[in-house]
């Protein structure tokens, strides 16, 4: 059930015979965010001759991809075809071409777009994302040694704490470390806390 997307937006860029190609790459959840991101690239570069692009989403389990122009089969699908090798997901990429006035032919312009979209994601922070819980424990503040020392024993992230009356700590845990946590923190505290979770969520543990 864990994925891999990545943190934010990135792009980089090459010439081939003329031609410049300039991969753009961004994190999306939604076909609508996908699209306005599409059409944000395409807005930016009115000039040029092609803005390619692929999008892969979780939401529905949607994949897309666009020539835009360029012969079929030589552009969007080898866009896609290098996100699917990356094991990429929740992510659009828009390859633009500015037009050199020499022909790739098919071959060439395959190269050129999966070379592009690579560049791009090469350039992107990639983030594995786990299934976890959103857990909050509440506990007196004389609890607190003991249950940040037990926490060091499973993978989890800290989201935040609090420290009033009593202590307040927000953090993310994995679905298959969940009950192990909540049987030993149980335990050293005698029952002497509460423990609320979310709804299975995604979280990045980096």
């Amino acid at each position: 059930m864990n994925y891999t997307t990545i943190k934010g937006f990135a792009k980089d860029r090459f010439v081939e015979k003329k031609s410049e190609f300039i991969g753009y790459i961004t994190p999306v959840k939604t076909n609508e965010e996908a699209v306005e991101f599409i059409n944000r690239i395409k807005s930016e570069n009115r000039k040029a001759k092609h803005n390619v692009y692929a999008y892969i989403l979780r939401d529905n389990n949607i994949t897309r991809y666009s020539d835009d122009g360029e012969p079929q089969g030589t552009a969007g699908m080898p866009v896609l075809d290098v996100l699917l090798k990356e094991n990429l997901t929740d992510v659009c990429v828009v390859v633009t071409r500015y037009f050199g006035g020499i022909l790739l032919g098919g071959g060439g312009l395959v190269r050129a777009y999966s070379h592009a979209c690579k560049l791009a994601v090469d350039s992107a922070v990639k983030m594995e994302m786990f299934e976890c819980f959103e857990v909050t424990l509440k506990f007196n503040y004389s609890l607190y040694g003991k249950i940040e020392y037990s926490l060091t024993e499973f993978d989890i992230k800290m989201i935040s704490d609090e420290f009033s009356n009593i202590v307040t700590l927000n953090l993310l845990v994995k679905t298959d470390m969940y009950q192990k946590l909540e049987e030993k923190l149980n335990d050293i505290t005698n029952g002497k806390i509460s423990i609320s979770k979310s709804e299975i969520k995604f979280g990045d543990f980096a």
